[in-house]
């Protein structure tokens, strides 16, 4: 038997893809505590705190707005399953968090969505994960955006948007409703 045949199978391993947008990063400097450059591993029974105070955070952010501890996330196995997640709570008493606009008040958490935009005051902060099979540890992976994430804070338009890629020029719901119409009549 070779070499080869006797390694142990390599498991791949969760990372939490994390990319960081400021208005004010390029003059503030607010991520200059944070490793952009390689992944990070952490235990899996370690939680990820994110704030100011870097004797309790392991994602510190420079910026007196931000908590002492803003948020954390947990790594966890969901019951019953062999499938991973993290769970996101806010940890500060001034600032609401927002998870795709679910706004979460102090103590709240939820579930982390495989991919989301996590939102407290100027800070946007896009989340992806990325599946793994390590049962003991997962990384994380820093990322920095040079443009915002989010273009606006406002919720999209509910108004349908026809398969024609042409919106109404009127306003629904004022009078007129939708009709149906044939592609072949176009």
């Amino acid at each position: 038997m070779s070499s080869f045949e006797e390694a142990e199978t390599e498991e791949t391993v969760t990372c939490l893809h994390l990319t960081f947008y400021h208005p004010g990063q390029g003059e503030k400097m607010m991520f200059r505590c944070l490793d952009f450059c390689q992944r990070q591993q952490l235990r899996a029974d370690d939680t990820a705190k994110f704030g100011r105070d870097s004797n309790l955070c392991h994602y510190s952010l420079v910026d007196t707005r931000v908590s002492r501890i803003q948020f954390s996330l947990q790594f966890y196995r969901k019951l019953h399953s062999s499938e991973y997640a993290f769970e996101i709570k806010n940890l500060s008493k001034k600032t609401k968090l927002t998870v795709n606009q679910t706004e979460l008040g102090y103590l709240n958490k939820i579930d982390l969505p495989w991919k989301c935009i996590i939102c407290f005051g100027d800070y946007q902060i896009l989340a992806e994960i990325q599946e793994g099979e390590a049962v003991d540890y997962f990384e994380t992976h820093l990322h920095l955006a040079e443009a915002p994430i989010l273009q606006e804070r406002c919720l999209p338009s509910l108004q349908p948007i026809p398969e024609n890629g042409i919106s109404p020029s009127f306003p629904l719901g004022q009078g007129k409703s939708p009709t149906e119409i044939d592609e072949n009549e176009l």
